[in-house]
């Protein structure tokens, strides 16, 4: 094989035309669960199927931390509000759901103004919560594991539709989780990306006049 043959099958590797099909109800469960509303919904079907989605574990009295990643979840809502409902989804779930039914998911997300489009807070059966919790958080490790204190470790982002999974610290700085959110994105064209960069550059080009190296916040 010469070297151009090489370097054009090295090129043919590199190119993804097709997702990875998605992972589908055996791996996520389609578990009926409730929704803030009270609305029955399945959990791949209505909750994951197609979609890309970004979750968190959370329960309505929690002491430690779920305040505060909600309030987070709220900014990057609001960074991302023309996508909201539309190709990004918000799915609050409660690992306490003997505590938590729809009108207590209901009274937490109002009290931290995360009633917003997209969004939506989850509840169920304890058997099917726990199977989510370990489908889509598992460290595999069985401290990290079996103890639901950890439950506010981790942001999980799937974009179903081509079976990319992610995920981010919910009290990583807001441009992190967006940056994370955004490698599950569609794939973009070649024109897409090449507009994408022109704009990086742009504002890569004005921190280095304004600071002198370029500032990330």
């Amino acid at each position: 094989m010469n070297r151009r043959e090489l370097f054009s099958n090295l090129g043919r590797g590199w190119a993804v035309d097709e997702p990875l099909a998605p992972c589908g109800p055996d791996l996520f469960t389609n578990a009926v669960l409730r929704s803030h509303e009270d609305k029955p919904v399945r959990f791949y079907d209505d909750v994951i199927k197609g979609k890309q989605v970004v979750i968190n574990m959370m329960y309505a009295n929690c002491e430690s931390l779920c305040s505060t990643v909600t309030s987070n979840l709220v900014k990057v809502h609001d960074a991302l509000k023309a996508r909201m409902g539309r190709d990004l989804f918000m799915y609050s779930i409660t690992i306490k759901p003997e505590e938590d039914n729809p009108a207590a998911l209901k009274s937490f997300a109002d009290m931290h103004g995360a009633l917003l489009p997209g969004w939506t807070f989850l509840t169920g059966d304890p058997y099917d919560i726990e199977t989510i919790r370990f489908r889509l958080f598992r460290q595999n490790h069985i401290k990290f594991d079996t103890d639901p204190n950890t439950h506010t470790a981790m942001l999980r982002i799937i974009n179903d539709a081509t079976n990319c999974w992610t995920c981010v610290p919910p009290l990583a700085s807001l441009y992190t989780v967006l940056q994370h959110i955004s490698w599950a994105d569609p794939p973009k064209s070649l024109q897409e990306r090449l507009e994408d960069n022109r704009k990086l550059q742009q504002q890569i080009d004005k921190e280095v006049k304004q600071y002198g190296y370029r500032k990330i916040v």
